[in-house]
């Protein structure tokens, strides 16, 4: 794959560098959205809290990577291609700085993986993608004046979806809708797959933290999102899900896997009762 991104990013966990700031300020201090289709008639299951914010898709974003990448023929299995980490790579996170293959990038959301995939992809092929996949606000520039769009756009940037887009989305990868090859969606769904609930539902799912970006640009020292997004399958049934929520931080314990954590105490309870 191609080498780039040779500058070293300031991050908080599974985040980037950020946009300028929008025009839109109406984003409470905190909020909390539990959404849950079905993912064969599209029922809404659950729709509690605000579930229309748009809000960066942070590292559940690697799912539609992930998708293009084996589309593409940039992925090929499950442990190819394993790329080597170089100095320069975003590296905050000690997990990140080996050589990391499909499975490990999903597992440990390595961003530097993901912006060597989208590099390779192409930003004319990857705007085609994400206009294909209908994913949020479709917008991929990146940093405003920064032409950093392949590599930073969905890490608290330019590239925005809410909970209820989330399950959208998601809804269309599990029934195969996107004009993708089975080998994406086979692969895709190899690398999500979280093992079987007490109840017996088959999970896959994809966390994401994110800081909010402050009026100066600045992330917000404060807040944090947490995002856990994915599918639940039984008896061949499967429903789509989406949590998200913008809570106060916790020091030591980021924000996507707290609420990962969370919502699987509630799930297989959730899950018999739909």
């Amino acid at each position: 794959m191609a080498g780039v991104f040779a500058t070293s990013l300031a991050f908080q966990p599974a985040l980037a560098d950020r946009a300028a700031p929008t025009a839109h300020t109406a984003t409470p201090a905190t909020f909390s959205c539990t959404e849950m289709v079905d993912a064969a008639s599209g029922a809404q299951l659950v729709h509690d809290g605000l579930c229309d914010e748009r809000v960066t898709p942070a590292s559940t974003f690697n799912i539609a990577v992930s998708l293009m990448g084996y589309d593409s023929g940039i992925l090929r299995d499950a442990h190819s291609p394993s790329l080597p980490f170089k100095p320069g790579y975003i590296d905050w996170n000690p997990d990140w700085r080996v050589t990391t293959d499909p499975t490990s990038w999903i597992r440990n959301s390595t961003v530097w993986y993901a912006q060597q995939v989208t590099a390779d992809i192409g930003a004319r092929r990857f705007q085609q993608y994400v206009n294909s996949f209908g994913y949020g606000n479709l917008d991929v520039s990146g940093d405003a004046g920064k032409d950093n769009g392949l590599a930073m756009s969905w890490i608290a940037s330019s590239l925005k979806i809410s909970a209820a887009e989330q399950t959208a989305f998601l809804r269309k990868v599990v029934n195969r809708q996107l004009p993708l090859s089975a080998h994406a969606y086979d692969m895709t769904a190899r690398l999500t797959a979280l093992g079987t609930l007490p109840n017996g539902w088959q999970l896959h799912g994809k966390t994401g933290t994110a800081s909010p970006v402050l009026a100066d640009g600045s992330d917000d020292p404060q807040h944090s999102y947490g995002w856990f997004v994915g599918w639940a399958t039984k008896d061949g049934r499967t429903v789509v899900f989406s949590r998200l929520v913008l809570a106060d931080k916790q020091a030591g314990s980021a924000a996507g896997p707290r609420t990962k954590d969370a919502f699987l105490r509630d799930l297989p309870a959730q899950l018999d009762a739909l």
